[in-house]
């Protein structure tokens, strides 16, 4: 569990190691509660352990635990509001106490950021019809408003990174800022967003199932919003206006609207970009939608 240890530390510190240190024995409870057959693990992100495993009928299924046990939780009931969009994968348990969660295993699951060929904007229209249709946005109490506000918030320290402030500076950021606060002032359309819904958190279903959706943070909002991360994508590839167009066509959104939102957005994939050392085509694209 070292590995696991080093990793979630840089999330939560190095208090996380005594939640690290009980992992093996929670993971032999759990088996043995819900009759799981536990398999390999999966590719962890930065707040969890996933293990494959098999529910009890035989049927592929993830287990996940994390320290975040709210979110957790919050996720479990944000994936039920969605289900009935047949396009995120089915809670099969749920242990807020323990923060486990078993979820359907998503076949072939190969994150969209990670296929040879990006979806087509017509597929990803397809997913966001799908997600919206699902459930009203009363469902939820949370605005995108206050999501954005987070965002601008937390990201925004990362201006006084050297290789970020170089070439990003705080006008611009301000001007993202104001450009948001316009779109959220004059939104007449609202759904229920995913919420998170970029490259890596879509993954493949096969030909049955299509694109599915995985970790919604939901919230209420202007339905184009889903589709920023995705517009965003084509930067430096067929261009964020070309893309932009055809995916607005396809969903049938606002063109100039949706164009405005990815505006927004490309301030924040141009941090991602700076920090991470990429100043390539992609890079310069998305710092000129910043001005």
């Amino acid at each position: 569990m070292e590995s696991v240890t080093a990793r979630l530390a840089g999330r939560f510190g190095p208090r996380v190691a005594e939640w690290c240190a009980a992992v093996p024995e929670l993971l032999a409870q759990l088996a043995s509660r819900w009759g799981l057959v536990l398999g390999g693990p999966l590719p962890d992100g930065a707040s969890s352990v996933v293990l494959r495993c098999r529910w009890p009928d035989g049927t592929p299924a993830v287990l996940k635990l994390t320290p975040e046990r709210e979110l957790l939780a919050e996720q479990a009931v944000m994936a039920r509001w969605f289900a009935a969009s047949g396009r995120v994968p089915a809670v099969l348990a749920l242990d807020a106490e323990a923060g486990a969660m078993v979820l359907e295993e998503i076949v072939p699951g190969t994150p969209a950021a990670d296929l040879p060929v990006a979806p087509s904007p017509e597929r990803w229209a397809e997913l966001m019809a799908a997600l919206h249709g699902a459930a009203p946005a009363a469902t939820t109490p949370r605005l995108l408003r206050g999501r954005m506000e987070e965002a601008f918030a937390r990201v925004g320290r990362r201006l006084a990174e050297p290789a970020i402030g170089a070439r990003m500076d705080a006008a611009a950021w301000d001007r993202a800022v104001r450009r948001c606060a316009r779109l959220l002032d004059t939104e007449t359309t609202t759904v229920l967003l995913h919420g998170d819904l970029h490259p890596g958190n879509v993954l493949d279903g096969g030909s049955a199932r299509g694109l599915m959706a995985i970790d919604p943070k939901a919230c209420a909002g202007d339905p184009c919003f889903d589709a920023v991360d995705f517009v965003v994508g084509g930067a430096g590839r067929e261009g964020v206006g070309t893309r932009c167009a055809r995916l607005a066509a396809a969903y049938g959104l606002d063109p100039d609207r949706l164009y405005a939102w990815s505006r927004v957005n490309a301030a924040f994939a141009a941090v991602a970009h700076l920090g991470a050392g990429d100043e390539g085509p992609a890079a310069e694209e998305l710092l000129a939608l910043t001005r």
